[in-house]
């Protein structure tokens, strides 16, 4: 009668044993590992983000990867990443593929306000550009704007914005948004096309120097001039303001899922604003007088 007790109480502590191993071994939102592909003209943001979340919860480990905004939604698709930060609007037929392929509804998670800029040296003579000198300069054979790359996200955003396809537009092309800034001095004729958020940082000094290094040019639109500031972010009156959003493929509350609600709460929209952009949910401050 022992030993059938002691057989039976040994069976229960191994079952136990095994359901605890499984548990620890689940799928969750505090612990685990998670690859983000983002375009390279928003690593910034992406980055402190994860940082944020990893400091929040400890047995996470995010690592972020740069690739080409067209790319990456595609590795989504294909189900070869979890999560994918966006800048341009989807077509119907992405949007179409995206749900029949995840098998998910298209929501995208909202999370920050960024732009496209148009820069120049910092000794330019030019003080803005206009809309028609954006429209013509970029259907001309002098290809005078330069951008960091077919398949990237200012490339996208900015043909999205004509109403042209990106293959429609002509320029020339230096890899990097960091790279554009660096080499302005040698091309005084040219303007570089970079992402906000490459030198948006407000303290830092990389982006201190590189904000040194050129100025960005205010666009005209029908007789207004529009700065791509913390107003014309927030407003959304600059012409080239872009809104950033997650897309995931993750059907369930795990790591990935975990990192997109952290982003849009409080705690992450306080490093999106600490890093230069608009956050895109505006948590109003309550002080209560007593």
């Amino acid at each position: 009668m022992r030993n059938s007790l002691k057989i039976a109480l040994l069976s229960l502590i191994s079952i136990v044993a095994v359901s605890c191993k499984k548990e620890d071994k689940s799928p969750s939102y505090h612990k685990g590992d998670l690859t983000i592909l983002t375009d390279e003209s928003f690593k910034s943001v992406t980055e402190a983000l994860a940082d944020g979340y990893m400091i929040n919860y400890p047995e996470t480990r995010i690592k972020i990867v740069t690739q080409k905004e067209d790319l990456a939604f595609l590795d989504l698709l294909k189900d070869k990443a979890r999560i994918t930060v966006m800048s341009r609007d989807l077509t119907p037929e992405e949007k179409k593929a995206y749900e029949e392929q995840v098998d998910l509804k298209f929501l995208p998670a909202r999370f920050a306000a960024d732009a496209v800029v148009f820069v120049v040296p910092k000794d330019s003579p030019k003080q803005s550009i206009s809309m028609d000198e954006i429209k013509n300069g970029l259907g001309s054979d002098d290809k005078n704007f330069i951008f960091d790359g077919t398949n990237s996200s200012n490339l996208n955003f900015v043909a999205q914005k004509l109403g042209k396809q990106p293959k429609e537009l002509k320029f020339s092309i230096i890899p990097g948004n960091q790279n554009i800034i660096e080499e302005m001095g040698k091309y005084p004729d040219k303007i570089g096309v970079i992402g906000l958020n490459t030198f948006s940082r407000p303290y830092d000094k990389t982006s201190e120097k590189l904000r040194d290094m050129v100025k960005i040019l205010p666009v005209e639109d029908n007789g207004k001039l529009y700065n791509a500031d913390a107003a014309g972010l927030r407003e959304m009156n600059y012409p080239f303001t872009r809104v950033l959003y997650f897309l995931t493929n993750e059907g369930n509350f795990n790591i990935a899922n975990g990192f997109i609600r952290y982003s849009c709460t409080q705690l992450g929209q306080m490093i999106v604003q600490k890093e230069g952009l608009q956050p895109y949910n505006i948590y109003k401050r309550e002080v209560q007088m007593r």
